[in-house]
């Protein structure tokens, strides 16, 4: 007898809900169920579920069992590499000095030019250009008043997307589909006026316009050098698999650039020296400023190392 279809209210984020449909009952498991939302919703991060837990005013808690949940229960996705920042961000001095970490390794980068931040809970609409900003503002004011949206123009528009991929390229060069829709959400949330009349959520037609904003805006940083997008061109690639979606390089969990730049003005062959000074540096006491130092200096080349040896 197979078994009835299975609905649940899945809770990816602040204001950000959505029902699943499982067609062929309740997983097995919750690794199952996990694996259901990350295929469903298209998250590519390890995630840890939570359900409402009737014994604790129905607070959420972690799902360990999946007899804990039934239909049309709500379950909350909590994305692991969040847990990380938070818990390196909790990291205390006497830690940090202890051990030098990937994770330490990818702290320190921040320092340097090529490094990016990790994607924000509420991703924030940057202010867009003078000219932007004063039809928004006149847009806004009469949406207000008069409940008019506001029908945007075709370089408004494009000035729009412009300026928002200019503002995701700092977090990610490839967002997930999930990444691309808080943006969206966030627009029509900072400017109502943009908010789409047929649309059942406001905002789906400017999710596919950024979707297809970030694949050119890639493009255009490809063609002038960009690395971490330079190594997914077709050249990188084999004869026989020569396609675009082939074999894609992108940040693993917890990194926030694959293949960053060397910084300005220095070479393979200058970082190398610094990496050979870096193994003397350390073996020194009360020299943490000089290895750190050193360290965000050579995080590129060690990228590019650990990238490419078989």
């Amino acid at each position: 007898m197979m078994a009835a279809p299975v609905k649940l209210r899945i809770i990816l984020g602040s204001n950000n809900a959505e029902k699943l449909t499982i067609e062929s009952g309740m997983p097995m498991s919750v690794e199952d169920l996990a694996n259901e939302i990350k295929r469903q919703f298209d998250i590519e991060e390890d995630i840890r579920l939570q359900y409402m837990d009737s014994d604790f005013d129905n607070e959420f808690v972690n799902l360990n069992k999946i007899c804990d949940i039934q239909d049309k229960s709500t379950v909350k996705i909590i994305c692991l590499s969040d847990a990380l920042d938070l818990s390196q961000g909790s990291m205390n001095q006497s830690g940090e000095e202890a051990s030098l970490s990937s994770s330490d390794t990818l702290k320190l980068s921040s320092d340097s030019e090529s490094s990016r931040s990790h994607w924000p809970t509420e991703f924030q609409i940057p202010k867009f250009s003078y000219d932007v900003e004063m039809q928004l503002r006149s847009a806004n004011q009469d949406f207000v008043s008069n409940r008019v949206l506001l029908t945007p123009g075709h370089k408004l528009k494009s000035d729009i997307l412009e300026s928002l991929a200019q503002e995701i390229i700092k977090f990610k060069a490839y967002p997930s589909k999930l990444e691309i829709e808080s943006v969206a959400e966030a627009l029509i949330k900072a400017h109502p006026c943009l908010r789409e009349q047929r649309s059942f959520c406001g905002f789906y037609g400017w999710k596919i316009s950024l979707k297809y904003k970030m694949a050119n805006y890639r493009t255009k940083l490809r063609n002038l050098g960009c690395p971490e997008l330079s190594i997914n061109s077709l050249k990188h690639k084999p004869a026989d698999r020569c396609q675009p979606a082939y074999d894609v390089k992108k940040p693993r969990k917890a990194e926030v650039n694959f293949f960053p730049p060397f910084p300005a003005g220095e070479t393979q062959d200058s970082l190398e020296g610094e990496r050979l000074a870096l193994l003397s540096e350390v073996k020194k006491r009360h020299n943490d400023k000089v290895v750190k130092e050193k360290m965000a200096k050579t995080f590129a080349e060690g990228k590019r190392s650990s990238e490419t040896s078989p």
